[in-house]
């Protein structure tokens, strides 16, 4: 990986994943053929993704194994702890997936993204340290966003509201600002929108007829600048998204996807902290105007918006990458 800060080996090994799937009931899940082949398909993988990584173990006899989660994490985590190599785990959603719960039985130290409170794991050898973030997602003074918000070309005196639905974009939040676009035109508040490369073009034709409305597919460098011109961000629930924001002490409206069980799990986390806002997706092309309502709302009480900012700091862990990395030497010795 050449933008490592150290040299990076990077090697593959087979994985699958087990489909579980919450409409359908236990028993559907061994009746039903794609879920099925699908699972007894990626259980030979899993299994040979283990002799894989027992063989890769072996080969580089490493001092300890770290591993993030994601059923490509299972098959190396089993074959460490047979090899007696320490295993730390990381979890970032206040929601662990399967790969770590069944890791968690064999890891030395566990490292999680949000309180403790929030997972089933062993206390005595788990430690809160946040997620690790880039330094630039740190909080920013009024003179440093207003400049911000002129290298974006908005007006330093208008309020901007930051929306992005992830790498691929999320078409409801797209929609939602695209509805919203007149009324928070009215109110002179200013939108910068990254639509994700399969929205942008809708979303352009809009942005088109108000000076105010920037739309952009990706944002590939300094994601940090532009996240800190922001007054108010619209977003999904992501872990690792979320603790940046929280670096940043903004104020949210968090659309968590429905599907995603770990985002559901972590708005409910925010919401209960009243460290953001929280909205379905279709409460963004709802019939009343609850959405624009909310934001021009949000935008004209700057109380609100820092109680909202105050209590997502709380989550922050500036110096989670250093925590991290100490758990992760302290499990060698």
């Amino acid at each position: 990986m050449a933008h490592a800060a150290v040299p990076v080996e990077v090697r593959t090994i087979s994985a699958g994943k087990f489909r579980r799937y919450s409409h359908l009931t236990f028993w559907q899940h061994f009746t039903v053929p794609s879920v099925v082949w699908g699972n007894l398909r990626d259980l030979s993988r899993i299994i040979a993704g283990f002799f894989e990584s027992f063989g890769l173990l072996i080969t580089h006899r490493p001092d300890v194994v770290f591993a993030k989660g994601g059923y490509v994490c299972l098959p190396l985590g089993i074959a460490a702890w047979l090899l007696h190599i320490p295993l730390v785990i990381h979890d970032s959603d206040t929601r662990p997936g399967l790969t770590n719960r069944v890791l968690s039985r064999f890891a030395k130290v566990i490292a999680t993204g949000s309180p403790l409170d929030n997972y089933p794991y062993d206390l005595r050898k788990s430690h809160y340290t946040g997620v690790p973030i880039a330094e630039g997602f740190r909080p920013l003074s009024d003179d440093e966003q207003s400049k911000l918000k002129e290298k974006l070309g908005f007006n330093a005196k208008e309020k901007l509201i930051v929306a992005t639905g992830g790498g691929l974009g999320a078409a409801w939040i797209n929609q939602g600002m695209v509805r919203v676009a007149p009324q928070l035109a009215r109110e002179h508040i200013s939108i910068f929108d990254i639509t994700g490369k399969k929205n942008y073009e809708m979303v352009a034709d809009v942005a088109s007829e108000h000076a105010n409305f920037k739309a952009v597919p990706f944002v590939f460098e300094n994601m940090h600048e532009v996240l800190g011109a922001a007054d108010v961000v619209v977003a999904r629930g992501s872990a690792t998204f979320m603790q940046e924001l929280a670096g940043l002490r903004k104020a949210v409206v968090m659309i968590p996807a429905r599907s995603l069980g770990d985002q559901l799990k972590n708005a409910k986390v925010y919401k209960a902290a009243d460290a953001a806002e929280i909205v379905e997706d279709s409460e963004t092309l709802g019939e009343n105007d609850g959405f624009a309502n909310l934001l021009i709302g949000l935008c004209n009480n700057t109380e609100r918006r820092e109680v909202l900012a105050r209590n997502l700091y709380r989550f922050a862990r500036p110096n989670a990458a250093q925590d991290l990395a100490k758990l992760i030497i302290s499990a060698i010795r």
